[in-house]
């Protein structure tokens, strides 16, 4: 029997993630003398100060004790989840009595941009400032690069504090894919249609992203929607969570958005499968929805400016993204 999250994921999974990024309010709330806390050591309950707590690098080889912390939170990451993101990023773990208590990843992408995200606090040590002091760890590795995350209501105050300012809406769909119909031809990429991948979706986004589509193709093939002169849009679907995840979907339009998401819910049709939709993608959440995707939450996404900035062309727009901790 799946457990009582899985059973009701819209509403406990959004109080879970809402539970995590609570200590993102009480940093605000807390002055820094005031960030004591009580922590379980030896069986026996010992007040804890922001002191006691060290920040480290975390690296591919913690994704274990990393996914433990994401679990107290209902988060469906698996360890070869958290190994993928840490493959291509900085990380910083807190270390309290010699046990992993917060998390924070930073993924760059080329020397322009970069992503905040898995920005954990086990439940114990949240009211110390500690959610704060990790994210600000984050833009320290940034440097002067532009910021992307997906922040949740909970966590606004903060990242608006710190500069982010929001600039959409994420909606996250999942469930078991019916019946679909395709509706166009796609086909499958090679590594040899690699760079135009990476091409098209530096003109979405306007960061390069060349490690992550790297790694991507060489665990599951995109889709691919070409015409007679030029590739008009892909989609990676590849193991993730409870099943699979459909992202990056980058298209030139909505044209060729249509089909690549029809041929990719027809690929999973029986299987468990999400998908995180930009604003590019309203045109479409009814057929999302009659797919048996149900929109389970979601967050807002928002960015931080650098000295150094995204640069996209307009020739193309992201529809769905990699993963909220990807964007």
């Amino acid at each position: 029997m799946p457990a009582i999250w899985q059973q009701h994921p819209r509403h406990i999974q959004n109080l879970a993630e809402n539970a995590a990024m609570a200590v993102i309010t009480n940093d605000l709330q807390l002055p820094p003398r005031a960030r004591i806390g009580r922590y379980r050591r030896g069986g026996i309950m010992q007040t804890i100060t922001a002191s006691d707590i060290t920040i480290v690098e975390l690296g591919p080889d913690n994704a274990a004790e990393a996914q433990r912390l994401s679990l107290q939170e209902n988060w469906p990451h698996r360890p070869q989840d958290w190994q993928l993101l840490l493959d291509i990023s900085q990380g910083v773990g807190a270390i309290c009595d010699g046990k992993l208590v917060g998390t924070a990843v930073l993924t760059p992408y080329g020397e322009t941009g970069a992503t905040c995200n898995m920005i954990i606090v086990d439940p114990a040590m949240r009211g110390m400032g500690l959610g704060r002091r990790l994210v600000e760890k984050l833009l320290d590795i940034a440097g002067d690069r532009e910021c992307r995350l997906i922040a949740t209501e909970a966590g606004l105050p903060l990242y608006e504090k710190l500069g982010f300012v929001a600039t959409g809406e994420i909606r996250q769909h999942q469930g078991v894919v019916k019946a679909a119909a395709t509706n166009g031809p796609v086909s499958d990429a090679t590594l040899a249609d690699l760079a135009d991948l990476i091409t098209l979706d530096k003109a979405a986004l306007g960061l390069d992203r060349s490690a992550l589509m790297t790694k991507l193709i060489e665990k599951e093939p995109f889709l691919l929607l070409r015409n007679e002169t030029a590739l008009r849009g892909f989609a990676s679907c590849r193991p993730f969570g409870r099943g699979h995840i459909l992202g990056p979907l980058v298209a030139r339009d909505d044209e060729a958005f249509k089909p690549l998401l029809t041929a990719s819910l027809a690929r999973h049709e029986g299987k468990f499968l999400r998908v995180d939709l930009t604003d590019a993608a309203a045109a479409e959440i009814a057929l999302v929805e009659a797919a048996g995707l149900a929109h389970v939450g979601g967050g807002i996404a928002m960015t931080r400016p650098g000295a150094r900035h995204a640069n996209p062309t307009g020739e193309a727009r992201v529809y769905a993204l990699a993963a909220q901790a990807l964007c």
